[in-house]
Formats: C-alpha cells, structure tokens, sequence
C-alpha cells in the first residue's frame, strides 16, 4: 500500500534519500535546502514522515532528521520505492517494503528498487514490470540512465542529456518523444545499476 504523503512530505523524503550518503541534516540545514521558512510547516511535515515510520528525530545540539533503515534480516534486500515512469512521468512514491536483489547487481553506496512502468525504454531492453536497482546520486554523466524528478513532483526514467541551457531526458522508443527542461526543473534522484526481470 502507498503511503499517503503530500508534494511536500514526499520532497523533504526525496532530498533525504538523495543525500542519504551524507550527514543527516539539522532541521535549519533541511529548510534552507527546500526553501521553506516557516519552521512550523516544517515540523508538521517531518511528523507526518515520523508518525509513517520513514524518519526519525535526531536530539543534542545538532537536531535534526534521518531516514530510518529498512530493516531486513537478508543482505540482499533493498527498499523497493514503487513505481517510475518509462513513458510520460507519474509520481514515484515511497514504500516501506523490500526487494531481495544480488551483491552482484548492486553498488557499495545506497540503492533502492523501482518497478518500471511504461515502453519508453523498451529498445533498450527496460520492459513494463521490469525492477531497476538505482544507485542514489544527485549528479549524472550524460548518457546514463536516470531517475529524474521533474518540477519536485513526479519522477521518470530517461537518458540524460545536460546542456548549460536546458536538459534533455531521452527515451528509447521511437513513439516517444524526448523531453526537455530547463535545468533548475531537472532533480537527479539517482542512477540505474542493473535491472531484473520475472518470466512467468
């Protein structure tokens, strides 16, 4: 079951997720990164994300938020996110449920699971009900695959094409056509690693 967040309660999350590699931030550091001046909006927020079971409180003189782990008494498992557009974008919301995939398919660094939904990707081998494990980065060379937020709201899955100017998100179906923002719309949520698939 989706859990039912809001635009906002999904970006605070998101920005957690992107940047679960580095030092939680303290509640000051989250505002000023989303823009929010109202610490009470935030509060409030944050709760809702407590009260869902994503994240924690951090006390001490630096508070503050962290994600909270998924736990799991198998190694091989990672969060498993919902589901990422490979047509036109839809919204990719959290889910705090796992996906068992191998060392082998994975990176040292975080990663999470999305199921793919669409035929944009399909000359590239990315089917309708295929899993992509997405390797969490903020930042992306051109021509790799990745989980792009558009606007903070709704995340796709596209090559990546960054120009001073704009940024262009290619599919790989010719009935689809590419689609191009400007770069301060563009969030790089992370990087595709590897992709699994069920026959049956």
């Amino acid at each position: 079951m989706d859990i039912p967040l809001t635009r906002r309660q999904r970006e605070i999350y998101e920005y957690l997720q992107a940047h679960a590699d580095e030092p939680p931030p303290s509640l000051d550091e989250l505002a000023r990164a989303l823009g929010m001046r109202s610490r009470g909006s935030l509060h409030r927020h944050i709760q809702a994300l407590v009260d869902a079971g994503l994240v924690e409180p951090m006390d001490g003189k630096k508070r503050g938020v962290r994600l909270i782990p998924v736990e799991s008494d198998n190694d091989d498992e990672l969060p498993l996110l919902g589901r990422i557009a490979a047509g036109q974008p839809i919204a990719a919301l959290p889910q705090p449920e796992t996906f068992e995939v191998p060392t082998q398919l994975r990176r040292d660094r975080p990663c999470y699971v999305l199921e793919v939904d669409g035929d944009s990707m399909i000359d590239e081998g990315i089917f309708d009900g295929d899993w992509v494990v997405v390797e969490q980065r903020d930042r992306a060379d051109n021509g790799e695959l990745v989980v792009a937020l558009i606007n903070g709201e709704e995340a796709t899955l596209k090559r990546i094409e960054q120009r001073p100017d704009r940024v262009i998100l290619h599919p790989a179906n010719a009935d689809h056509a590419p689609q191009e923002y400007a770069p301060e719309q563009v969030e790089i949520q992370g990087v595709v690693v590897s992709q699994m698939r069920r026959y049956f």
